[in-house]
């Protein structure tokens, strides 16, 4: 469903309405009166706040815009970044240890990845957050900072990497009783489908009003879908895309990346 813009405040000059080009941009800005100004044109009501885990899945806060343009200070416990895959906690030991000041984490928002959620019904932005301690430092140990540190490596070396991740996720029918296996999804011809569709553009057809889904959302948050297939097990596809996409996602899936370095 689009998101409802609100009339924007325009800007007389001869005569003539003008827009700041901040306002149109559809991803990202410079400080927070541009985010004000941002939220308030498209008349978005509740803020997403993320960050993603050691797992890749999305944590944070949601709340009214005006409290998030009002220097709302924003934390998560540690904890939620120390448990593993499974939601358990590792034990001290082999490399691991809890740090002494094991408290809250602050979130920075990153104001340059603020973007409308298009999967949502009632209007609804998103902005990755960094996490830092409560005296500022960065948190070593959270994915964005390793990412950054990993970043900086290469320009070191006077490279740039280059990521296009391939999303790859099982689709399966609809059942919520977890006393029963997962079955392969009824496409649109009206029987499951099953192995052996590797690759099968008769496969994809099936599913193309998800695969629509897929490249719209995509679109909305400014991150280019640019081909999808279907493997060989019932029910596998999947997605590259040009970036990699750090937000919720309507679908459970994992990434595996083809990356290359280019000279900066």
């Amino acid at each position: 469903m689009p998101v409802q813009k609100k009339e924007a405040r325009p800007a007389s000059r001869n005569g003539r309405t003008r827009i700041p080009a901040f306002v149109q941009s559809q991803r990202g800005v410079k400080n927070w009166k541009e985010a004000s100004g941002w939220l308030d044109w498209r008349g978005i009501e509740d803020i997403e706040c993320i960050t993603p885990d050691q797992a890749g899945v999305a944590r944070g806060k949601m709340m009214p815009s005006k409290k998030f343009t009002s220097n709302t200070s924003l934390a998560l416990p540690s904890a939620v970044f120390m448990t593993t895959i499974s939601g358990d906690y590792p034990e001290d030991g082999n490399g691991f240890t809890y740090p002494e000041d094991d408290g809250d984490l602050k979130l920075l928002p990153d104001l340059s990845t603020l973007s409308v959620v298009p999967w949502e019904s009632d209007p609804t932005a998103q902005v990755i957050c960094d996490l830092v301690h409560q005296d500022g430092r960065s948190v070593e140990f959270t994915p964005r900072n390793v990412l950054k540190r990993v970043v900086a490596a290469y320009a070191d070396r006077g490279l740039r990497p280059v990521v296009a991740p391939e999303i790859e996720f099982y689709l399966v029918r609809k059942n919520p009783d977890p006393d029963y296996p997962l079955e392969p999804p009824v496409g649109r011809s009206g029987r499951a489908i099953g192995g052996g569709q590797g690759y099968s553009i008769a496969g994809v057809n099936e599913f193309d009003e998800l695969i629509d889904d897929i490249y719209h959302f995509s679109e909305g948050q400014v991150w280019r879908s640019t081909r999808s297939s279907m493997r060989k097990a019932p029910g596998s596809s999947r997605s590259t895309c040009a970036m990699a996409i750090l937000s919720n996602s309507p679908i459970r899936c994992s990434c595996s990346s083809a990356r290359s370095a280019r000279p900066r």
